[in-house]
């Protein structure tokens, strides 16, 4: 009789026409997948070449010195960007200063100390439904709560004698804060989790107290992935549209915001501008602009990978 016995299963597997052409079947599918992953990549890709490429042609003539340091006019060949570019500043460094440290604190309150109950989980699924709402509807919040001070019914929230922030930049800056807390709340609750529990075991049983873990390890290894998502949420935020329109951000200003209750514009703003007047000069503004906001989220979320990269071989040593 034949010995079988040095003979594994696999080997036997192996041997198997069925297995053979299962596992080539499933080869081919993975290559398939692959590039199908591939294909669609490259057409973002090119589509994004193609667009650059139609747009800096038409914006490239008043891409000069000129353009970011002259306020807006009705004359093309004079007009500029910096009414727009320092309005969208002054909003995004409120939104950043505000944003960042409520959405961290939700995050680790939610993953940290809150108990897991009904109330919880509630909670934890309107915050991943507010994420998925249309920037419009912020926008309307934010025109009665901020821009007009009140929820409809009650008393308003006065400030001397007016009532509200009015149509300024803390208007603009509290409603884009509320449009991008959901999304950093759980990009860093996701960050929070990726942490391994040995972690927080090895703390304690060093007799740390909860807070000296979360600040002291928890944080620290969590912080790359908080911090992509903060700055990949202040990129959507920088290019909305709709909820500034709603607030009454002016399309038209001569001047730069010196406080947070001056009135503004911002970038798609000015934008969208010049792209509505009829003349073909400021259409090529509107390009140019085009540009500027294009380069500006490229290199956030150009220093949303650095960051990442250089926070996760900190927290790695």
């Amino acid at each position: 009789m034949t010995d079988l016995s040095g003979i594994s299963r696999t080997d036997t597997k192996a041997r198997d026409p069925m297995f053979r052409t299962s596992l080539a079947l499933r080869h081919f599918r993975g290559r398939v997948f692959y590039g199908l992953c591939l294909a669609g990549s490259l057409v973002g890709i090119i589509l994004l070449i193609v667009l650059m490429n139609d747009i800096g042609q038409d914006g490239f003539e008043y891409f000069t010195r000129h353009f970011f340091t002259n306020y807006p006019s009705r004359k093309p060949e004079i007009a500029g960007f910096r009414g727009a570019i320092m309005g969208t500043l002054w909003v995004m460094t409120i939104v950043a200063a505000l944003a960042f440290p409520i959405g961290v604190g939700a995050a680790l309150y939610l993953e940290e100390y809150a108990k897991k109950n009904r109330l919880t989980s509630l909670i934890q699924t309107n915050i991943s439904n507010l994420a998925g709402v249309p920037s419009i509807v912020f926008g309307i919040l934010g025109l009665q709560l901020f821009v007009r001070g009140t929820i409809g019914y009650g008393p308003a929230i006065c400030i001397g004698e007016s009532c509200g922030f009015g149509r300024s930049v803390m208007s603009g800056a509290l409603t884009l804060t509320l449009l991008i807390l959901p999304v950093v709340i759980v990009a860093s609750q996701e960050a929070i989790k990726s942490v391994p529990p040995s972690i927080r075991e090895a703390s304690y049983g060093v007799g740390a107290t909860r807070w000296q873990t979360v600040s002291s390890h928890v944080l620290p290894q969590a912080m790359p992935g908080i911090m992509t998502g903060m700055i990949l949420a202040l990129s959507r935020a920088i290019g909305e549209t709709a909820p500034i329109i709603m607030i009454g951000a002016l399309t038209f200003v001569a001047f730069s915001p010196e406080t947070p209750l001056d009135p503004f514009t911002a970038m798609p703003i000015q934008v969208l501008n010049w792209v509505s007047r009829p003349q073909a000069e400021f259409h090529d503004l509107a390009a140019t602009g085009i540009v500027v906001l294009l380069i500006t989220l490229l290199t956030m979320n150009t220093l949303a990978v650095v960051l990442r990269i250089k926070l996760g071989r900190e927290s790695a040593r």
